[in-house]
């Protein structure tokens, strides 16, 4: 069975946001008929109500199409309210909570996939804590029991269904920036790969990608809807879609001249453990008419 998932990250609502692309992308919405949207964090810019109230409403727009899976990223944690302390943390996500739901770690079942987040945007949190103090707030950590969780609903999840884990900070480093978005990534990896995760989806820096993680899990990091995208690349989402054999991600880059979302390229990937090997991706020509 194919799923197909539109995948953004990093919408920014506040100073930020490009509401052309924003209202473009709710124009063709329908037409791109995804089975389930996927929102890898930062809604917001500043965790203010404003901002979630904008976003909750393309979160609106987007669920008459398909189901929509949203969690939190670094900007929408409030994170001053209680820095290094462990206890209470409601009040980090509070506002967060008012408009998508006190759920921080949603699971999303469709029939042929199961898509489970996870939590990586603490705030100042010891376990994102890192020598570099442009690190503070913005850097963020996979806990061991997050992954255990999230590996207990992959073992109990039916074998046909597809295994997607959903996180908001950069899992690979990022191109331009050449930054990792967990602190302690190394160990993040580890966790990852062993929890059964087939595909991730994430975002957080800013630029879009389409890589293996371990040789075999199909990591798709999603652009920005924002002005402030990595060397003035285009803002771009992905458009995932997972065969019984193989994964297909698929850039959609703004195209200022016809002010619209286009299909650009595609990487493909064999899926590990449906009789092909995992291989490299290898970009091919994007149908740029129809994804159904």
């Amino acid at each position: 069975m194919t799923v197909q998932l539109l995948h953004l990250s990093d919408l920014h609502f506040g100073g930020l946001a490009d509401l052309d692309q924003i209202e473009s992308l709710e124009q063709m919405l329908p037409d791109l008929r995804p089975d389930a949207v996927v929102i890898t964090g930062d809604l917001s810019q500043r965790a203010r109500h404003g901002e979630f109230q904008r976003a909750r409403a393309l979160v609106q727009t987007a669920a008459r199409t398909a189901p929509v899976l949203v969690i939190p990223g670094n900007h929408d944690v409030a994170w001053w309210t209680r820095p290094l302390i462990p206890f209470a943390r409601e009040s980090l996500y509070a506002k967060y909570a008012r408009y998508f739901g006190a759920d921080l770690t949603p699971t999303l079942a469709l029939p042929g996939a199961i898509i489970a987040g996870a939590l990586t945007s603490h705030g100042v949190a010891w376990g994102s804590l890192t020598p570099r103090v442009r690190d503070l707030a913005v850097k963020g950590h996979l806990p061991k029991r997050e992954l255990a969780r999230v590996r207990g609903l992959f073992e109990a999840a039916p074998r046909e269904q597809a295994r997607v884990l959903v996180v908001h900070h950069n899992v690979l480093r990022g191109d331009i920036s050449n930054r990792m978005g967990l602190a302690r990534w190394r160990q993040a990896q580890r966790r990852i790969l062993a929890s059964g995760a087939e595909v991730v989806l994430c975002g957080h820096d800013h630029q879009e990608g389409a890589e293996l993680l371990g040789g075999r899990v199909v990591v798709s990091t999603a652009g920005t809807l924002c002005r402030r995208t990595r060397g003035g690349r285009p803002a771009s989402f992905n458009f995932v879609t997972i065969e019984a054999t193989a994964v297909h991600i698929t850039f959609f880059r703004w195209d200022a001249e016809s002010r619209r979302f286009r299909a650009s390229d595609t990487c493909a990937f064999a899926r590990a453990g449906k009789g092909a090997a995992p291989v490299s991706p290898q970009p091919v020509p994007a149908d740029t008419t129809s994804h159904s």
